[in-house]
């Protein structure tokens, strides 16, 4: 019933995608492969409005929040319910919602389940997996990145209500949003990881300022979020006072289990097999051994991967906490995506240089570039393997300086 249903509103509302064989054919489709955007401000909105109209007619239909709880506006249903669509979805053309899928509802949106009173869970979930509102993230500082416990952004009470001051740094999509979720520091004095608080912000509230950052691909899709006195009612608070890190942890579990998924749609074709071996053909590199080697073992770790974030999802969606597989996923992720990139060079050469206009090369130029970044967003590498190691492998703590107050 509820797999019929799908193909019933997919058939109605989007066009059923060409065959694999077409979907993958040399120079066929947009010349790009990007992980992140790069696309002027106006295809930038106009990609956004698509997203929200489309998240808007799947909620409507009963698929916008597939394992959500009833009384927030989801349909209460299984995490295979939810695998269930997103195949048969796969089978169709339709917009890519990542700019609502990625932090808000798959970040943000959990974490407000979990932690915000019931009157903000009211306001808040329906709106966001309608489509209707968009969130982002405030979490990291210009010296609180990896060390994210230190974050220095204070949220002084005020009355009925508190003030916000500080700074955040490659918050995404915070040009778009319209809440963010802020960590600050409500306790100057308690030990780093025991003085903060999280707030959802109004992201139009005066005092709130975003200012995109260029990236080397020439895209802008990282902000700086600047707040100054910007007052947050109480009752957007998430949790207790001085407990905003276990808010954070269930917003940075569901974060790595994110960050370890699939990517684009323009990455996901590019990372195919038949993508791949065209490739290595219409250059003359089918042939090369080790090239054929490496395409062999690239693209086990690539099934490795997915499956490895399929089990993480099913395990937040079934409502069980976050076990180490995003952590890993999100590792197997970056590593995999730089990989790929470094192979698509090593095939073509010199042509991956500059754009001659020839379909299938210079695109790769813009996944190379973005690569670095999916090495430290989500936290880096170095963090993840400290986590793995210290908590799942129960290996002795990495020594530290011994610092624990916040500067």
């Amino acid at each position: 019933m509820f797999a019929d249903a799908a193909r019933q509103f997919l058939r109605d509302n989007a066009e059923r995608r060409s065959d694999q064989a077409a979907a993958v054919e040399w120079g066929v489709g947009p010349d790009r492969i990007a992980y992140f955007s790069s696309d002027p401000p106006e295809i930038d909105h106009a990609n956004v409005a698509a997203a929200r109209a489309w998240q808007r007619r799947r909620y409507d239909a009963g698929f916008g929040w597939i394992t959500g709880p009833r009384e927030y506006g989801g349909c209460g249903l299984t995490a295979v319910h939810d695998l269930v669509y997103d195949g048969i979805e796969a089978q169709y053309e339709v917009p890519d919602t990542g700019v609502l899928a990625v932090i808000g509802l798959g970040m943000i949106g959990p974490t407000i389940l979990a932690h915000a009173r019931d009157h903000i869970k009211d306001r808040y979930l329906p709106a966001m997996y309608s489509g209707e509102v968009i969130a982002c993230q405030l979490f990291s500082e210009p010296a609180a990145g990896s060390d994210l416990a230190s974050v220095q952004t204070k949220a002084v009470p005020d009355g009925d209500g508190w003030v916000l001051n500080g700074q955040k740094v490659w918050t995404s999509i915070a040009q778009h949003a319209q809440i963010g979720m802020a960590l600050c520091r409500t306790d100057s004095e308690a030990p780093k990881h025991k003085g903060i608080t999280a707030f959802l912000v109004d992201m139009s509230a005066p005092g709130v300022e975003v200012r995109p950052l260029r990236q080397m691909t020439g895209g802008a899709d990282f902000n700086e979020v600047f707040l100054t006195d910007v007052r947050v009612p109480d009752d957007h608070r998430l949790g207790a006072v001085n407990d905003g890190w276990r808010v954070a942890l269930t917003t940075l579990m569901n974060e790595r289990a994110t960050v370890g998924g699939e990517g684009s749609d323009s990455v996901t074709r590019a990372l195919s097999q038949p993508f791949l071996a065209k490739l290595m053909d219409v250059n003359g590199r089918l042939d090369d051994g080790a090239l054929r080697r490496e395409l062999a073992k690239l693209l086990a770790d690539l099934t490795a991967s997915q499956y490895l974030n399929h089990q993480a999802s099913r395990r937040l969606q079934s409502g069980r906490d976050p076990g180490p597989e995003g952590s890993v996923s999100k590792l197997m992720f970056a590593q995999n995506l730089t990989r790929a990139a470094h192979f698509a060079a090593e095939v073509l050469g010199p042509k991956l240089g500059a754009d001659t206009g020839e379909w299938g090369t210079y695109a790769w130029s813009e996944l190379l570039l973005s690569v670095p970044a999916l090495r430290i967003l989500g936290g880096t590498e170095e963090i993840m393997k400290n986590i793995l190691g210290e908590r799942v492998l129960g290996l002795p703590k990495e020594p530290t300086s011994g610092k624990d107050n916040p500067r």
